[in-house]
């Protein structure tokens, strides 16, 4: 019995500390972007015509970025409808909501809160990461159309 905890932790121990240094790889990331552009095109508010989703460039193109690695960029823009007489801060404060809820449920991005930005009147910056696989999102909400500004981007990585 003792000997086969040893083993055990032993093959625990292994998996773990290979698995430390390997990190994200950019097939890995690049597979996960191209899932979040299909999520895009298929989420239930974007997919409606009024929100103009368009898809400015597409994760499918390796962009060096550091010696030996690259990345991929996935940039998209959307409209949420201004609601006539709705105040500026309202509008912004809602499609900041709206998509703070896309990334994260929808998405799976983990999103960082930050609370300074309630009281700006004229954008929102929404940020959230997948640490695992590499990527991060930004989204600036403005009053004006488009909307919302996303561009998710993968870390400078190797191709292996």
């Amino acid at each position: 019995m003792r000997v086969a905890r040893m083993v055990v932790a032993f093959l625990l121990v292994g998996w773990v500390v290979s698995g430390c240094g390997a990190g994200p790889t950019l097939q890995a990331a690049t597979m996960e972007l191209q899932k979040d552009l299909v999520r895009l095109e298929t989420d239930g508010l974007l997919k409606n015509p009024l929100s103009r989703l368009r898809i400015v460039e597409r994760p499918d193109k390796d962009l060096p970025c550091d010696k030996g690695k690259f990345q991929r960029v996935l940039r998209a823009t959307a409209d949420y409808e201004h609601v006539p007489g709705d105040p500026v801060d309202n509008h912004l404060d809602h499609a900041q909501r709206v998509m703070e809820n896309t990334l994260s449920q929808n998405l799976h991005y983990k999103v960082a809160f930050d609370l300074t930005q309630v009281d700006w009147k004229d954008a929102r910056l929404i940020e959230g990461r997948k640490d695992t696989l590499g990527i991060t999102v930004k989204v600036i909400v403005v009053p004006e159309a488009p909307t919302w500004r996303l561009v998710a981007e993968t870390d400078c990585l190797s191709r292996s």
